[in-house]
């Protein structure tokens, strides 16, 4: 038996935290944003530059995402010299994911 507690089961939700988990979960849904969640993870903290190299993906696009997932407190920013840092604020975002890639099979992620 599952011992996890539901909130959704529980009856706690909120018209409110239902438009923040539906608004969390539009903003992960995108293979870009997706694709930068991923490499965040692997590395814990990673610099724009480092982002846009590894994703191949063009500088506007890669600033775009980013300023999405940091309004919605996805991710944080920090300036460290010149540079923009950026790193998972919000751990539950993976958790979710994870939960996702567990119930799709290798090839859907291929």
């Amino acid at each position: 038996m599952n011992t996890t507690k539901s909130c959704i089961r529980q009856g706690r939700l909120t018209a409110d935290a239902l438009r923040c988990a539906a608004e969390k979960l539009k903003i992960l849904a995108h293979p870009q944003r997706l694709r930068i969640i991923e490499i965040l993870e692997r590395e814990q903290e990673v610099p724009v530059h480092a982002l846009i190299k590894e994703t191949g993906f063009p500088q506007a696009v890669v600033s775009q995402h980013l300023n999405q997932m940091r309004r919605t407190g996805l991710l944080s920013a920090e300036r460290r010299g010149k540079e923009m840092w950026y790193s998972i604020t919000d751990p539950r975002a993976l958790s979710i994911l994870n939960c996702i890639c567990t119930h799709c099979s290798e090839k859907d992620f291929e």
